[in-house]
């Protein structure tokens, strides 16, 4: 009797253990997705709130045009191109089939327009007359693509055009895509263009006849999801369904990537879940943004006895909500700087941890440059303190 009272509970420990782990392990993944493919991503820190097979090699059809922007903002940023640019549209460019502005050859359309074309329409043609314009040809365009994927870190890409429409060994992953999709919302101008829904552009040569074609947004999230504000869709017959979506709430700012979901409004669908499950469960404490002044550090043997030292970027906590006040903030600064140094120099860093671990960290940077004082300097100092 006691030894079937001992396997009757033995019985009873292993499926509690069991129930257990599967409730432990079911916090990180407690539903699935409708595609082949997805990640959910706070955009501040880069942390991963949910993760479906996001390194897998898939087509990412026009999401690949993410990349395109990003690298048109970069070269706006670098003050190499201008929005006001006129761009000649090649006959390359206005070739491209698929979802298009209609470009003729011969046509002109500020850099502007064709992001604009881009980022509501989802124009083929505006990418590569973009891409042209940037770097003079189409190659060298998508060779920097590839470059900026590297440095991003998106080992699970490959791009072999500008916009995404079918071409062996054109590849990526919702990892990289969510990466690059984080890069492209650092500039608040490609916000102004993310967020139309619909907008009208005169196109046509202006010796023939001109039309205004209409643009509606392919991304009906940022008329139906509250907070919604990018990025792009894509679909081919290969890659299906593909979506990367942000949105920002209460200073949370997420991205949901799906990759290969069987229909649009599934996509949307899935994309709206994972969302709201990240602004349902986390909570994002603000602590410096960019630029923000940290401290005032003396200077020695400079020009000037002191610099304002700021922040390299915006820094935010990502936490579970109603552990917003776990989150700790260590400032490391010397006590003071030598002289000279160039603007934008790391003199320390912010560290954030959370029960003893690390959950984010940022750069301190000098505010601007200084020389080292000269003789003169010195001597006026001296002046000017003995005076005193």
């Amino acid at each position: 009797m006691r030894l079937k009272n001992d396997k009757i509970f033995v019985f009873f420990i292993c499926f509690v253990i069991i129930f257990s782990n599967c409730s432990i392990f079911g916090n990180a993944q407690e539903f699935d997705v409708n595609a082949k493919s997805a990640i959910l991503m706070d955009a501040s820190s880069g942390k991963i709130i949910f993760e479906k097979n996001i390194h897998d090699k898939l087509p990412p059809a026009s999401v690949t045009k993410i990349m395109t922007m990003l690298l048109a903002m970069e070269a706006i940023n670098q003050g190499k191109i201008s929005l006001d640019d006129k761009v000649l549209i090649s006959e390359r460019a206005s070739s491209m089939g698929g979802s298009q502005l209609y470009l003729e050859p011969g046509e002109e359309k500020t850099v502007e327009e064709l992001i604009k074309g881009i980022s509501v329409a989802s124009a083929n043609d505006a990418c590569v007359a973009l891409g042209e314009h940037i770097s003079g040809t189409e190659e060298m365009f998508i060779k920097r693509m590839n470059q900026k994927a590297k440095e991003l870190g998106m080992n699970d890409t490959q791009f072999m055009n500008t916009n995404g429409l079918p071409q062996e060994g054109h590849y990526t992953s919702a990892y990289d895509i969510a990466l690059m999709s984080k890069e492209l919302l650092k500039y608040p101008k490609i916000h102004e263009y993310l967020t139309i829904w619909m907008s009208t552009m005169k196109v046509g040569l202006p010796n023939k006849r001109q039309t205004n074609l209409q643009l509606t947004n392919t991304n009906k999230l940022i008329k139906t999801y509250p907070g919604a504000n990018g990025i792009k869709t894509g679909y081919t017959s290969d890659a299906k369904y593909c979506l990367s979506a942000s949105a920002t709430k209460n200073g949370l700012t997420l991205i949901a990537v799906i990759l290969g979901s069987p229909t649009s409004k599934i996509r949307f669908a899935e994309a709206k879940k994972l969302l709201n499950y990240g602004f349902a469960t986390y909570s994002a404490v603000p602590i410096v943004k960019k630029n923000q002044i940290i401290d005032e550090l003396l200077v020695e043997k400079g020009k000037e006895t002191k610099i304002n030292v700021v922040a390299k970027d915006n820094l935010s906590a990502l936490v579970r909500k109603g552990e917003e006040n776990k989150v700790y903030k260590e400032i490391i600064l010397p006590k003071y700087i030598k002289a000279p140094f160039k603007a934008n120099e790391k003199v320390g860093e912010i560290i954030l941890t959370k029960d003893g671990q690390e959950i984010g960290r940022v750069d301190i940077l000098t505010e601007k440059g200084m020389e080292a004082a000269s003789f003169l300097n010195i001597f006026h100092k001296i002046i000017t303190q003995t005076v005193k």
